[in-house]
């Protein structure tokens, strides 16, 4: 065992929990990173670290749209906002189809912060936003964790790289995520 492991094992399992939950509300891909090494570590549980996870970014989602909703009370905000064409069309879309347009968003990198705050401007109903918003977390969060765990489970990773495995994914993951929305931003600019 690592002196990170040994430390972190002094700490009870609950104030492990909720640092995740924390730590997602700063940075989702780094919490659920940080959650899957800490259980191939051992340091807790996978049932915990996925639930820590889950309610975490699920809990943030939440917030952003109740910050949407807060932001409509802004008469300013408001005026600034419905009269642009392309917020218009943000609108008409996320109204038309709000399901599978809120599921896209947890995909498509750089859309979380503004898809789900202006899905609670456009006062998208709680009844689909709820539902989109839980299964696509659900989701992301079990594909990156299980990859992520799988590779901390193997026996060179477990013992050579522990938890320099961290920065390693989240680089390669921010990669993944730029590459992706370079090729989204390519497409909507092609399909013009």
């Amino acid at each position: 065992m690592n002196d990170v492991t040994i430390t972190l094992l002094q700490y009870s399992p609950l104030t492990l929990f909720f640092a995740v939950i924390l730590l997602s509300y700063l940075l989702e891909d780094l919490a659920i990173i940080t959650a899957s090494v800490a259980a191939a570590q051992g340091v807790m549980t996978v049932p915990m670290a996925l639930l820590s996870i889950f309610v975490g970014i699920a809990s943030g989602d939440v917030g952003l749209y109740a910050l949407g909703v807060w932001a409509r009370k802004w008469r300013r905000l408001r005026g600034l906002l419905l009269t642009k064409p392309s917020v218009r069309l943000i609108r008409k879309k996320l109204r038309a189809n709000p399901v599978s347009n809120l599921f896209l968003i947890r995909f498509v990198p750089g859309l979380r912060f503004v898809g789900f705050c202006l899905s609670g401007f456009f006062r998208v109903g709680l009844r689909a936003f709820l539902p989109a918003v839980l299964l696509a977390t659900a989701l992301w969060t079990a594909v990156v964790f299980t990859l992520v765990y799988q590779l901390g489970e193997i026996e060179w990773i477990h013992s050579n790289l522990s938890w320099g495995l961290i920065p390693v994914v989240l680089i390669l993951l921010y990669g993944v995520n730029r590459f992706a929305g370079n090729k989204l931003k390519e497409k909507a600019v092609c399909t013009d």
